[in-house]
């Protein structure tokens, strides 16, 4: 069992919360960010929730924001990390069309805080910190070489794209320059059960779930033929891991190396529940993209033989999980529904 202390910013997205469980696991006092909201965003992480009263809890939250560059840099001498994992993003690509400066503000501009931030402690302190940046398949764009590895040059097709290859070259330049310990994971497409609603791998699994249960009549999606390389976002998470205990940093892919349609991940999505997709569903102009990445595919080789790291949940397996959980979700909800009606029908009567 380790002591060692992480901290994520991001914690309460997907991927921070796979990656909190990884680390708690493996012996880790944790440390998220969040951003201040009126409302709770805590849903993904509340099963490792633990008093903060408690002097021996392991996961400790605080709040804190990539745009301010001087709360990150007192976090840091206040948690005194060993292993820092930068997650924190605006990760809807479409979004990123319409909301760009934001996203470049966050994605860009926020992961140059955040090293600068840690340059600025190392120097304080005398003490190296591991760094993990969140890079992304977004960044090879319009493709040109198939699959994409570690060398292939970058074209992004969107703000979000740009952002990410922003963050990316300053993370190496942090590392050549500074001689900072920083890596880059370049992950592809990865989802599971706690992938974000609007996304739309949980878009199609929610979708053909709530249409089973009788709670949805409409499925709209955009292109059907954009073609990704998929994988579960627990496996992904344990690769950042190991980037960061490896004793020179570096850049890797992190993929399946199988590549599936939007219209494939639909038809299994469905087949799982033994509906056809074509009867519910509805193209939306809205959900185009102004420039599409229409195919990626990555070759992880690197990780495979310099991490050990290799996926472990197949893509109908993944697709099946989100599915039968969607549906699990659905069915409790339709009880809720009958039970509030049953409920309504006695107190009319009465």
């Amino acid at each position: 069992m380790s002591s060692k202390i992480a901290l994520i910013t991001g914690i309460t997205g997907q991927d921070g919360s796979y990656l909190a469980e990884l680390l708690l696991e493996k012996g880790y006092e944790v440390h998220g960010t969040l951003r201040r909201s009126s409302t709770f965003s805590t849903g993904r992480i509340e099963h490792l929730y633990e008093d903060p009263h408690d002097p021996d809890a392991r996961l400790r939250l605080h709040y804190s924001d990539l745009e301010d560059g001087h709360a990150l840099r007192r976090l840091l001498d206040d948690v005194q990390p060993d292993e820092v994992y930068n997650l924190a993003a605006q990760s809807h690509v479409r979004v990123s069309f319409d909301m760009p400066l934001y996203t470049a503000g966050v994605d860009a501009l926020g992961t140059l805080r955040r090293l600068e931030a840690l340059r600025e402690h190392e120097l304080q302190t005398g003490r190296q910190v591991r760094f993990y940046q969140a890079s992304s398949s977004e960044q090879f764009g319009q493709v040109r070489e198939i699959p994409q590895r570690e060398e292939t040059p970058f074209h992004p097709r969107s703000p979000y794209g740009v952002a990410k290859t922003f963050a990316h070259h300053a993370t190496v330049n942090y590392r050549e320059a500074y001689g900072m310990h920083a890596s880059c994971g370049i992950l592809f497409n990865h989802e599971s059960p706690r992938r974000g609603e609007t996304f739309v791998t949980r878009k199609i699994s929610r979708a053909a779930a709530r249409i089973k249960a009788g709670l949805q009549e409409r499925l709209f999606l955009g292109n059907l033929e954009a073609k990704r390389d998929w994988g579960f976002a627990r496996d992904y998470v344990e690769a950042m891991w190991l980037m960061l205990q490896q004793e020179e940093p570096d850049d890797y892919v992190i993929a399946t190396g199988e590549t599936h349609s939007v219209r494939d991940f639909l038809e299994e999505a469905f087949a799982v529940v033994d509906l056809d997709p074509e009867r519910y569903l509805e193209i939306d102009p809205r959900y185009f993209r102004p420039a599409e990445v229409d195919l990626l595919i990555g070759d992880a080789k690197k990780a495979r033989e310099g991490l050990g790291w290799r996926p472990k949940v197949s893509f109908s397996a993944l697709v099946r999980m989100m599915v039968e959980h969607d549906l699990e979700e659905a069915e409790a909800n339709v009880l809720l529904r009958d039970a509030g009606k049953s409920l309504s029908t006695r107190l009319r009567a009465a």
